[in-house]
């Protein structure tokens, strides 16, 4: 799918920002991370994601038809909070 992924801190990402970002323009898939954890994928603007190249290899397959609707009956407003029902429902 992609060439690489590199991990790379949030703090070096801000310092770097300009190399990093020429290394993705050379097809390299970057995760930034903050104290470890990930929370930004930075990729080519050309690459595709995931789920298009699995349906494009025919491992996957998009649906069929629409997701269900729910049913047009009126929602049941509530009385009180969910800890007050389920005290009264132990009772």
């Amino acid at each position: 799918m992609y060439a690489c992924v590199v991990d790379v801190a949030m703090s070096t990402f801000r310092a770097q920002m300009a190399s990093w970002i020429d290394r993705v323009r050379g097809g390299e898939e970057l995760v930034i991370t903050d104290r470890g954890t990930p929370v930004a994928r930075l990729v080519p603007v050309g690459s595709s994601s995931l789920i298009e190249s699995l349906t494009e290899k025919g491992l996957l397959s998009r649906p069929g038809s629409p997701r269900p609707v729910a049913r047009e009956e009126e929602r049941v407003q509530a009385d009180g909070s969910v800890s007050e029902y389920v005290t009264r429902q132990r009772r």
